[in-house]
This record gives structure tokens, C-alpha cells and sequence, in this order.
């Protein structure tokens, strides 16, 4: 018995999963929309070149637009979750991109594709701010962040499984196995707006005046910490495009270190993500965390350069031990900016606020792919130098940067727009 008690709680210790309660059910829907998110991830660009016929570039160009489009309902529906019940704006938006999802069935041309996968971003960006409130609503201000990284770490969980489960098509490779990917992922879906709609309604306790959007947008001192923490997340795309490029390119690594580095960073995610959370639990904290996480992240930078300059068995361990010192340095990064976005958001207006913060990450997202590709993949290790220099430097900038947001929130009486 005492054995079976043991096992009990070493499992519940290293389960992503809380105990039962409001962010247990989140957090199941939240496994359940992301198992979704890596199955349609996984296997998107083979479904749509083999079952679809779309060439590669269409694919590229298409999604490259319609990521930019869809930025554009980050803010509006951030906004949105300020007046309406986050609950149910976030189940509505899911029973869509199911809707949205099941659509790629029916596409069989690029303008058609087009339309398709900007409908899908624009509800993806959306749904993120309406995300960013319902976290904050389920959480409390006093538990918000912890919630946040008990999300994040069920959704690496999420997607690893379902990259695993798409395993499957890959292998069998033909259109109807790609048909089901996509089934599959709208399947995920509606489960995920089923238990959400389980947690209870989270109705706004004071009605927010108009335009609390233009009010997020025009906020100085908060965008210039937005502004900073987006930059510093520009390294997801160093991670998952330009580090495996990389390692194929400029270095002596075989090729499945690619797999084993993502496999680091998924795994240290999952058991770290909610431990690594407590340091950042207000803005002034969060700010120093943000700044050690730009210095930690600049020296994994600059260790993947290393591994272009010396032997094989080297360079996979200078790549391994530089993904667990960005890991540490992206989960700090995550919590410290989920503090500071909600921290400095004005209280009746978090939905708008995280709309804004989004924005400013998917445009740096958007940016990232050509502007890190040019200066690493061409550039070589001068590159990672730059963008470890980069990163270094935002860090350092974020805890001043911090000071002024809250001196002027202090200073700033209420006032509607």
C-alpha cells in the first residue's frame, strides 16, 4: 500500500496536470487543443502538397500572409474578452477554428487555401488574447502566472503527443492518411470548447468604457515592456527554424541531434515550466527575471555558435548543454512576461492589453524567419554573436524599462477614453 502511495505521488510530482479544480479543467482542455495542434503541425505541409497538390511556395506564401492578416484580431477580440464572459467567447472561437479546420478538406486551390488559412490565423490570434484572459480570470491576480506555466507545460505535453500520434501518416503517406490528421485535429477541437464550457462563467465585474483597445495602444510605458519582451522571443524561432539549420549546415553533428534538441526543450518544459514560475510572481521580480533571461538566453546563443568550430562528439554536447541553458532561459522569459503583460495592464482592460502583447510578439514572430536566416544561416557565428548581443542588451533594458510603466501607472488617474 505504502508502495502504490509512493508511486501515487511521485507521478502527481511529475505530472504537468494540477489537482482537480477550475485550472485542472483548463488545463485538460488545453492538452486536448494542443494534442490537435501537433498532429495539424506536424503533417500540414505534406497534406497540403500531397493530398492537396499545393506547390511549397504557395504553402510558404500563403501561410506567411496569412499570419500577418491574422495579427490584425489579436487586439479587437483582446478587447472583446474585456466585455463578454471569457469563458464563452473562448468555446464560441474554438467551435469555429473546428468549423475552419474541417474547411482544409475542401480546399483544392491556392486562393481557396488563402482564405482558408487566414480565417484560421485570424481566430488563432484572436483566440490567444481570449486565452490570456480566461488564464488570468480561472488564476486570480494571485495566481495567474502559475497558471500560465501549468498551461504551457500541459501544452509542450500536448504537442509532443500529438506529433506522435501523426507519426502514423507520415509512415502510410497517402492522402486519406493526411485527411485524418486534419479529422483528427477537429476532433480535438470540440473537446477542448466542451471542457472549457465546464468552468463556470466568468462575467466582467465592471463594464469597461469604449475603445479600452486604442487606450492599450496608445499606453507608452507598457509597449516599451511588451516591446522588450517581444524582441526576446524572437529565440523561438532561432530554436525551431534556424538552430536546426544550423546544426545541418555549419556543423559536424549528425542529423538526429536535431530531434534530441527539441526533445530536450520539450521534456525541460514540461518538468520545469511550473517550478521555474515562482520568481516572477510581480512586475519589479518579473523585471529582474526578464533580465537574467535575455543574459541566460545570450549565452545559449553563443554556445550554439561554439559547435561550429570544433569536433563532432564536441559539438553535440556544446549543442545539448546550450538547448538546457536556453530552456532555463525561454521558461524565465515566459513567466516574466506573462507577470509584466498582466501587471501593467490597466485591471478592467487585461483581455485588450494581452491582445496588444500579442501583437507585438506575432510581429516579431513574422519577422523573425528571413531576418535570423539572413544573419545566422549566411552569416555564420558573427551572426549568433549579434543576436546574442541583442538579446543581452533587451534584458538588461527591461527592469528601467519596468520602473517607468509603474511610476506612471501611479501617476495616471483613471480616466475613459
Amino acid at each position: 500500500m505504502g508502495t502504490t502511495a509512493e508511486v501515487r505521488d511521485r507521478w502527481r510530482s511529475l505530472s504537468p496536470l494540477p489537482p482537480p479544480g477550475r485550472l485542472r479543467t483548463l488545463s485538460l482542455a488545453t492538452l486536448a487543443n494542443t494534442i490537435g495542434t501537433g498532429l495539424w503541425v506536424t503533417g500540414a505541409a505534406l497534406f497540403l502538397t500531397r493530398a492537396v497538390g499545393l506547390t511549397p511556395t504557395e504553402v510558404g506564401l500563403g501561410l506567411t500572409l496569412a499570419g500577418l492578416v491574422g495579427l490584425t484580431a489579436s487586439v479587437p477580440l483582446g478587447g472583446l474578452a474585456d466585455r463578454r464572459d471569457p469563458r464563452s467567447l473562448r468555446a464560441v472561437l474554438q467551435l469555429a477554428q473546428a468549423a475552419v479546420a474541417a474547411a482544409y478538406l475542401l480546399v483544392g486551390s491556392f486562393p481557396l487555401f488563402l482564405l482558408v488559412a487566414t480565417l484560421d490565423a485570424l481566430l488563432i490570434s484572436g483566440n490567444l488574447a481570449v486565452r490570456a484572459a480566461l488564464v488570468a480570470a480561472v488564476g486570480g491576480p494571485q495566481g495567474r502566472v502559475h497558471a500560465f506555466a501549468t498551461l504551457r507545460a500541459v501544452a509542450n505535453l500536448g504537442v509532443a503527443l500529438g506529433a506522435g500520434l501523426a507519426a502514423f501518416a507520415l509512415v502510410v503517406d497517402t492522402g486519406w492518411a493526411y485527411r485524418l490528421l486534419v479529422l483528427g485535429n477537429v476532433a480535438t477541437y470540440l473537446v477542448s470548447a466542451a471542457l472549457i464550457m465546464r468552468l463556470p462563467a466568468y462575467p466582467p465585474a465592471r463594464r469597461p468604457v469604449r475603445q479600452r483597445a486604442g487606450r492599450a495602444l496608445r499606453d507608452g510605458p507598457f509597449l516599451a515592456v511588451a516591446g522588450a519582451s517581444a524582441v526576446l522571443s524572437v529565440h523561438h524561432v532561432a530554436l525551431t527554424l534556424v538552430l536546426p539549420l544550423w546544426v545541418v549546415a555549419h556543423t559536424e553533428a549528425p542529423l538526429v541531434t536535431v530531434s534530441a534538441l527539441l526533445l530536450v526543450n520539450t521534456l525541460l518544459t514540461v518538468l520545469l515550466a511550473v517550478r521555474l514560475s515562482g520568481s516572477a510572481r510581480h512586475a519589479v521580480p518579473a523585471a529582474t527575471t526578464m533580465r537574467r533571461a535575455g543574459l541566460v538566453l545570450a549565452a545559449g546563443m553563443l554556445l550554439w555558435a561554439a559547435s561550429a568550430v570544433v569536433p563532432t562528439s564536441v559539438a553535440v554536447g556544446l549543442l545539448l548543454g546550450a538547448t538546457v541553458i536556453y530552456t532555463l532561459g525561454d521558461l524565465w522569459h515566459a513567466g516574466a512576461g506573462a507577470t509584466l503583460a498582466y501587471d501593467l495592464a490597466a485591471p478592467d482592460a487585461l483581455g485588450a492589453y494581452q491582445g496588444v502583447d500579442g501583437l507585438l510578439a506575432g510581429l516579431v514572430r513574422a519577422a523573425g524567419p528571413a531576418l535570423l536566416t539572413w544573419l545566422i544561416i549566411d552569416g555564420g557565428p558573427v551572426g549568433w554573436l549579434a543576436l546574442a548581443g541583442l538579446l543581452a542588451l533587451t534584458g538588461l533594458a527591461v527592469p528601467p524599462l519596468t520602473r517607468r510603466a509603474l511610476a506612471d501607472r501611479a501617476d495616471r488617474s483613471p480616466h475613459p477614453d
